[in-house]
């Protein structure tokens, strides 16, 4: 399979699924839009649920390869298109780290999420993907001070993902809006792909009212 093969994108409006319609604008990729309206419930009817049995955003198919999961769809976008430079390459010092901050997302930081969010009692630290929260919040926020973006003053993929998860759990203040957190969001949302998607996302939802 090569970049040349379009990619479809399972996307509904607003949700995780965004970030990955801002990474497929950052990399020039060709794709289509398939559009779910969850509030109607069809990520959950038989259709889609051969593409993700889970019944979630995002889901994408490019060839024969049908890639589910936040994460690994970033990964495989910006390795598939790997010319748009988001993605360090094996060999480039920085690759370890970007592949660290990527799976921080969703091993740690989402599921501590979810955890404060739901006023859940986390597992007792030896068993929780996190540890604690205090200490998953402050290693985020001590990587985010030692540069313009994730991996210093280089944007890639993985300030997309950060960008986009930052930006909603600020607005539902789900962690506290400190001047580093706020500063990359701005940094990462002055970008002409996030404002493309913003009002791609608003007139995909207008249409779905």
């Amino acid at each position: 399979m090569t970049p040349n093969q379009e990619i479809t994108l399972y996307h509904s409006p607003n949700t995780r699924s965004t970030g990955v319609l801002i990474i497929l604008e950052e990399l020039g990729a060709k794709y289509q839009l398939h559009v779910l309206n969850m509030k109607e419930g069809e990520q959950r009817k038989a259709d889609y649920l051969t593409i993700n049995p889970m019944g979630k955003v995002p889901a994408i198919k490019h060839g024969d390869a049908v890639i589910t999961e936040q994460v690994a769809v970033f990964l495989y976008l910006a390795d598939l298109y790997s010319e748009a430079g988001l993605a360090p390459k094996i060999g480039d010092p920085l690759r370890g780290p970007y592949l660290r901050w990527m799976v921080f997302y969703g091993s740690c930081f989402e599921p501590a999420i979810i955890d404060r969010s739901q006023n859940r009692e986390p597992a007792p630290q030896m068993m929780s993907p996190y540890g604690d929260f205090d200490t998953m919040f402050n290693t985020l926020t001590d990587q985010l001070a030692k540069g313009q973006y994730m991996l210093g003053d280089k944007f890639t993929a993985v300030d997309v993902l950060w960008g986009t998860a930052l930006t909603w759990v600020t607005q539902f203040q789900l962690v506290p809006t400190l001047p580093v957190i706020q500063a990359y969001i701005d940094r990462v949302n002055a970008r002409p792909s996030v404002a493309w998607v913003r009002d791609k996302d608003a007139e995909l939802a207008a249409a779905q009212r």
